[in-house]
């Protein structure tokens, strides 16, 4: 009975701890069971986290490379603007030398040798006159033919102003003359004041000869032209003695030059009527016109305004014969 009870016993103790046991061994299962889930979400984060970093490395790395490549296409770009520069010269050069090249191999030949030359607007000068200022020697091309030297020429004569040479191909030269026009005619005493001579002076106070008689030598020799234009040009008298004119240098003297001041200056009806200016002095200039009214002009100020005054009065008295507008805004005249 009492081996009996000690079995029992022990199986209910051998029970008890394998109940036990199992116990233990269903809560580490358990537990085994909760710590063996939790690895596949970790390794799910790390798949996604490297994932994102491979994309963002790969996109790090293409706009490293499109950066490159941008600074490689401007370093290209600036590569090729700064050899422009050079290109342009160099063919510029080229061309420039493959010009003068054959400018000056064609100089040397007869191909444009001048045949022709065209003289236009000499209406003061005579063909000899000409003749003596231009020379253009024999076998002259267009090509080295001296342009500058033939207006220089020219130019020596008073009454030309301006020249135009151009060159006509294949081979003519063609001269375009700007002539002086006479401004006044100046009655110049000489010796003892006892001998007058007659001056031809242009609007720009350039002295341009002597007009001597149209019966001597010399005056054979002139234009025509001269002649009718200083019979029509209006002449300064009373000029004091000692001026002394020079062909091709300008006048000096004040009298003179006032008067021709106000001869260019006047722009009304008024200028054409003018026949004779007396230069004394400056301030008692004094206009003759072709009705001989006589007006004391004065000096060459305020000339609009004078002559605007000596129309109206003119126009108000018809039998004026004297007019003072030497003082413009205190006229006088005086009637016949």
């Amino acid at each position: 009975m009492a081996s009996n009870s000690r079995q029992k016993s022990n199986s209910s103790g051998s029970r008890a701890r394998a109940a036990a046991n199992g116990g233990r061994s269903a809560g580490r299962a358990s537990r085994a069971g909760q710590s063996g889930s939790s690895p596949l979400p970790q390794a799910s984060d790390q798949g996604v986290r490297l994932e994102s970093t491979t994309i963002g490395s790969l996109r790090r790395d293409r706009e490293r490379r499109e950066r490159r490549e941008v600074r490689e296409q401007n370093r290209r770009q600036q590569k090729r603007r700064s050899r422009l520069p050079l290109i342009i010269v160099g063919v510029t050069v080229f061309l420039a030398a493959s010009f003068l090249g054959m400018y000056y191999i064609l100089s040397k030949t007869n191909v444009f040798e001048i045949q022709e030359i065209s003289i236009t607007g000499t209406d003061h000068l005579t063909a000899q006159e000409v003749g003596a200022l231009v020379s253009i020697p024999q076998g002259t091309t267009l090509l080295n033919v001296d342009t500058a030297q033939i207006a220089s020429s020219m130019q020596r004569d008073a009454w030309v102003k301006t020249v135009d040479v151009n060159r006509v191909f294949p081979n003519k030269v063609e001269i375009v003359v700007h002539e002086r026009e006479i401004g006044a005619i100046v009655e110049v005493p000489t010796g003892t004041a006892q001998t007058i001579q007659n001056w031809a002076i242009a609007d720009d106070g350039l002295w341009l000869m002597v007009i001597p008689s149209r019966d001597s030598e010399v005056g054979s020799k002139l234009s025509e032209r001269i002649y009718a234009d200083a019979e029509q040009a209006l002449h300064i008298i009373e000029v004091p003695y000692g001026v002394q004119p020079v062909i091709g240098a300008y006048c000096t003297d004040d009298n003179v030059n006032n008067a021709l001041q106000i001869i260019n200056g006047m722009t009304t009806e008024l200028a054409d009527q003018v026949k004779v200016v007396s230069a004394k002095d400056v301030e008692s200039t004094m206009l003759t016109l072709e009705s001989n009214i006589e007006i004391a002009f004065g000096a060459a100020d305020n000339i609009r305004e004078k002559e605007r005054i000596c129309l109206q009065i003119m126009k108000e008295n018809p039998r004026v014969v004297f007019i003072n507008v030497r003082v413009p805004d205190r006229p006088t005249w005086r009637s016949a």
